[in-house]
């Protein structure tokens, strides 16, 4: 009993890890249109306007870099009501507690940790 205890415990401690998170938030947010593999082959993509984008080149359409500001900016939804596309806005399903995030450059910014770890997590299905 007490081994199945400890196991529980161990296993709960594993799904919250920022990676754990990041990937749940993608599949309740991001697959419908994304896909699994964040191809942009969801099943609802076929039905958009516009093309979900492949998130899996991000890194090479950038000259190998990840893109991380213009993807938190894509999926947060900055800069507002005023967002271009079809991408619909994540404020508020990912708000929540805030780190300082730091650019490429080193502003710090608040930035909400659940749109962190997703934009982490997007960033482990870069494509060589």
């Amino acid at each position: 009993m007490r081994i199945a205890v400890v196991m529980t415990v161990l296993l709960a401690a594993c799904a919250t890890t920022p990676e754990g998170r990041g990937e749940r938030l993608f599949a309740r947010n991001c697959i419908s249109c994304h896909g699994a593999t964040g191809a942009g082959d969801g099943s609802k993509s076929a039905g958009l306007p516009v093309p979900p984008e492949n998130l899996r080149g991000l890194a090479a359409g950038n000259g190998g870099i990840f893109p991380t500001e213009r993807v938190m900016a894509a999926i947060y939804g900055y800069p507002g009501k005023a967002h271009a596309g079809t991408m619909p806005e994540f404020a508020r399903a990912l708000a929540g507690p805030t780190v300082l995030w730091e650019t490429p450059d080193g502003e710090k910014i608040e930035t909400p940790v659940s749109l962190v770890e997703l934009v982490r997590y997007l960033e482990t299905l870069q494509e060589p």
